[in-house]
């Protein structure tokens, strides 16, 4: 697929992407980790908003 950007603009994209502050090592995305991350917040929530239910009645 062509570049839409001109060969000059081009280089400055490549000269930004390749500046050191851009080239951060990161880890892998974990999805089956956000999965339970998110998980264990919803029920945390839960049973902190049943926890509250009860202390009220």
């Amino acid at each position: 697929m062509p570049s839409r950007l001109s060969s000059e603009d081009q280089q400055r994209v490549n000269e930004y992407l390749n500046a050191p502050q851009h080239r951060v090592e990161r880890k892998p995305f974990r999805p089956l980790f956000l999965l339970l991350m998110t998980v264990g917040v919803v029920v945390l929530l839960g049973g902190l908003s049943r926890w509250l239910a009860a202390l009220v009645v």
